[in-house]
């Protein structure tokens, strides 16, 4: 078993190595917006985010803020305003063209090294390959609590007399759904809306009913006669309040969801380039609810195919499976109804269908690499993804709030930097530069809810004597980011430490986990342990750190940042670093692969569930092609990065940076 040193490999092409958002090709968004147009009324675009050059996303925090954390704006005014915002995004057009290439600007990008990711495991020699170069060639499939991978595998709907029928969806026409969603969002004076009925019969009256009831939460139905004529008349029940209730708790008619049914309703969520939030967003906004009463048990990644089991509170599989005939990208089914929703972190991992296209490397190294892979395994880093993509890294942020610098937070995450931004950030920036008004700068950018907008609006609000509170008014997730990228950017440089300094085999004084308990291993059990059960603790109050060199390291580099080893609580009770444990060493499970022969870089190599079930044939190969790639299977634990085990196989730096830069190189 070897341990080398990071190389330069070259690659003949790079790609993104990394979870990055690819912007949609035209082709695709004009039918896109065709199904839009047929499936919205008018006033619910806007759901697409503009992508920067080269289809990264690259706003200054760790991740995009979503409009779907728990609980939050329920404030109609307040909802009015991000709707405002989500349509102005679209409307940017070419104003954030930069003048220097994406290139350039990821030049001021980190690097492997920059983050603490400088060893191997392996000792073949490296090769090159594409990763990514369609989203399609990186498939993830979520491992459920039972140990079952998640497919998509069932569209039907079993047939439930309660529901009402499919005709609600029907029944009326965009110009009266656009104005029942006024009326439910108090989007106009109207106090009620009235809908003739044109062929008067007791049962076109009564799906008329259910479809507001079901398709506009919170609004009131009745009939009323009209000089002859009947009318549905909606009208909001109990008002604003009303509203608020329906668009957060999200529990609007108990009496009208059968009390033997469960009230979750889960499904097999199918979805192509896009990540987990965004879709839920989508999924909320087609729905006319609130996206915290959507749960499930982890975040995929964007730039891919994920399946993964959604649940969401008291929402038909009828409605959900109708969602299939609008969205495109995204498909619905395998529907149960169930008494709880998911948690967050109930998953046993991921499994993983990766291509690497035009690879270079011999069949000998494949096999090499792919051995050691399935064998040995691949070094735990926390993956690139995790420190941001611009000249500003997440974990700076987070080291300046663990030392309590609110001044700095403020400037690192405001300041201008060089590196991909969109031309209103960098407007944003500039204006904050030169006035240090965060009124002046906010009316800069036109999408508020990013991190940039919100710091803005907090300091705004409290004061700039008053940066703590500020900094409170970016969603908890987002804010404790920054500090799991600190400690994400500790551990990578300490595990880079311990495997140049002892190499891979447990050592007297390293920590492995007995249940929950860290423990050391001793002189004497030493030999009753490997290297895949040894643990290195991420820094905080409540962990131990191992008996030997690399205890002393994790103390000088924490006092080199200022901060006391020995004291990781903080005055504010959410930074307060409690710490983990985490393993060294990961050894993917059902690790299989092939090497294929492809003539056209276009043909996908392998079928998605959605292939399957429209019964397309998997994909023939011939013995021999101009292009030869590497399709690859494993399973991998939660909250470890597959990027890290593919640069394990292609030894190669996974950065944005490099992979940029390297693909420049090909193109010129």
């Amino acid at each position: 078993m070897e341990m080398t040193e990071v190389t330069g490999v070259s690659l003949k092409r790079g790609s993104h190595a990394v979870e990055d958002n690819d912007s949609v090709a035209p082709a695709e968004e004009a039918k896109r917006q065709k199904v839009l147009d047929h499936c919205l009324t008018a006033g619910q675009d806007g759901l697409e985010h503009v992508s920067p050059p080269g289809g990264m996303h690259v706003p200054g925090p760790p991740a995009a803020v979503s409009t779907g954390e728990g609980g939050k704006n329920s404030d109609v005014q307040l909802e009015e305003e991000e709707e405002e915002e989500e349509d102005g995004l679209s409307e940017e057009g070419e104003e954030g063209e930069e003048t220097e290439s994406f290139a350039d600007m990821m030049k001021h990008g980190l690097t492997e090294l920059d983050v603490g990711i400088t060893k191997f495991v392996s000792s073949h020699q490296g090769f090159s390959g594409i990763l990514k170069e369609r989203y399609s060639d990186f498939v993830v499939h979520e491992i459920g609590k039972d140990g079952k991978i998640s497919h998509l595998d069932d569209l039907s709907v079993s047939v439930d007399e309660e529901d009402p029928s499919e005709d609600v969806f029907t029944v009326l026409t965009a110009e009266e759904k656009q104005r029942l969603e006024e009326l439910q969002l108090f989007k106009n004076k109207e106090t009620s809306v009235a809908i003739e009925v044109i062929e008067d019969t007791k049962e076109k009256r009564t799906v008329i009913h259910q479809a507001i009831k079901s398709l506009f939460p919170g609004l009131e139905t009745k009939t009323e006669d009209r000089e002859g004529k009947k009318y549905i008349v909606a009208y909001h029940a109990a008002g604003k309040k009303a509203l608020a209730k329906v668009r957060t708790a999200a529990d609007p008619r108990k009496h009208s969801w059968p009390k033997s049914r469960g009230s979750y309703c889960h499904f097999v969520l199918y979805k192509e380039n896009k990540d987990t939030m965004d879709a839920i967003n989508v999924l909320s906004k087609y729905l006319r609810v609130k996206p915290n009463i959507f749960s499930y048990m982890g975040t995929k990644d964007k730039r891919a195919i994920t399946v993964q089991e959604i649940a969401v509170l008291k929402i038909t599989a009828q409605r959900l499976a109708h969602l299939n005939k609008c969205l495109m990208n995204f498909k619905l089914g395998n529907f149960s109804y169930q008494k709880n929703p998911l948690k967050l972190g109930e998953l046993q991992g991921n499994h993983f269908t990766v291509v690497l296209r035009n690879i270079t490397g011999t069949d000998e190294q494949v096999q090499q690499a792919m051995n050691s892979l399935k064998e040995i395994g691949f070094i735990n880093y926390y993956g690139m993804q995790r420190f941001g993509t611009t000249a500003v890294p997440t974990y700076q942020v987070g080291r300046a709030i663990l030392q309590n610098s609110w001044t700095e937070v403020m400037d690192l995450i405001l300041k201008p930097r060089s590196g991909a931004e969109k031309g209103y950030l960098v407007k944003c920036r500039e204006e904050w530069a030169k006035t240090k008004d965060p009124a002046a700068a906010l009316r800069k950018l036109p999408v508020k809810r990013c991190v940039e907008g919100q710091l803005l609006r907090g300091l705004s609000k409290y004061g700039m004597k008053n940066i703590v509170s500020a900094f409170g008014i970016i969603p908890r997730n987002n804010r404790l980011m920054y500090i799991h990228s600190y400690q994400s950017y500790v551990w990578n440089n300490m595990v880079s430490k311990r495997i140049e300094e002892y190499g891979l085999k447990p050592v007297p004084g390293d920590l492995v986990l007995k249940g929950a308990t860290a423990t050391y291993i001793d002189e004497d059990d030493v030999n009753n342990y490997s290297i895949h059960d040894v643990v290195m603790p991420l820094p905080g109050f409540d962990v131990i750190y191992p008996k030997h060199k690399i205890s002393e390291a994790y103390r000088e580099m924490l006092t080199a940042d200022n901060l006391d080893i020995d004291n990781m609580r903080h005055k504010i009770r959410d930074y307060s670093l409690s710490g983990a444990y985490r393993k060294i060493i990961i050894r993917p499970q059902n690790v299989s692969w092939e090497v294929v022969a492809y003539d056209d870089p276009k043909i996908p190599l392998f079928n998605t569930d959605v292939d399957n079930l429209e019964g397309k044939p998997p994909p023939v190969f011939a013995s021999e092609g101009k292009y030869r790639a590497l399709k690859m299977d494993f399973s991998l634990p939660p909250s470890t990065y597959a990027t890290m085990a593919i640069r394990e196989v292609l030894k190669m730096d996974t950065s944005i940076k490099n992979q940029t830069q390297l693909n420049t190189t090909w193109l010129r």
